[in-house]
């Protein structure tokens, strides 16, 4: 089946490429590009930096923009998964969503309007079960958005690690967030993958917090062999 991938550079939708590279063909990746920092539907921290990561990867990548605007930024994922499917000839879209109902209903309506499946290989999957098994696969995940209470600036930048996760495991307990960010309490930006054929290099990057919410940009960044 060849599939696209709708990826934001984050450690869900790579994993959620990973598994499906496994047993299936990703001939590309799409990307939404929204104007709107708070959007509901996409990730938006260092969202560029998917031009580096799908060469890293190998495969090629399809760029669109949103405004970003509640609802009507859907009209723009459907035009984007519309040109890929005629471009590349897809039967399916994969997504990286493990709960959030408001995103997977969302993108399985578009699907079905255009007569492609949707695969979702996160799905309902435990939140600190994926964290380890993404430390234990040798995944350089950083973390590069905060949104929410008790997060700071101290967490910008972080390497997802054994430790870190121990750490989200605490908070989780004690204020009720999601370990993995699935509510919007934490962003990530993948580094390096096993299934990269070179990994990525911040060269230059700058924390933008105040309070409980932040991000890290990335202002330049390269490829180097693995």
């Amino acid at each position: 089946m060849k599939l696209g991938v709708l990826f934001s550079g984050g450690k869900d939708s790579t994993y959620a490429l990973d598994i499906t590279m496994q047993k299936e063909e990703v001939v590309c990746l799409i990307t939404i590009i929204s104007k709107n920092k708070e959007s509901y539907m996409f990730h938006t921290p260092n969202i560029n930096i998917t031009n580096l990561q799908a060469e890293a990867i190998g495969i090629p990548l399809l760029k669109v923009e949103t405004d970003g605007v509640k609802e009507k930024e859907l009209k723009d994922l459907e035009k984007a998964i519309k040109t890929a499917k005629e471009k590349y000839h897809l039967e399916g879209i994969v997504t990286g969503a493990i709960q959030s109902i408001y995103q997977a209903k969302r993108i399985q309506a578009i699907c079905d309007k255009l007569d492609l499946a949707c695969i979702n290989p996160l799905w309902m999957k435990d939140q600190v079960e994926l964290l380890n098994e993404l430390v234990e696969k040798d995944y350089n995940i950083i973390i590069s958005g905060i949104f929410a209470y008790p997060f700071d600036e101290t967490w910008l930048g972080k390497k997802l690690d054994k430790q870190i996760i121990e750490k989200l495991i605490v908070l989780k307990d004690k204020y009720e967030i999601n370990p993995a960010g699935e509510g919007g309490e934490l962003e990530t930006t993948v580094l390096d993958a096993p299934f990269f054929k070179k990994k990525i290099q911040i060269t230059d990057s700058e924390k933008r917090a105040e309070y409980n919410s932040g991000i890290l940009i990335i202002k330049a960044a390269k490829l180097i062999d693995r």
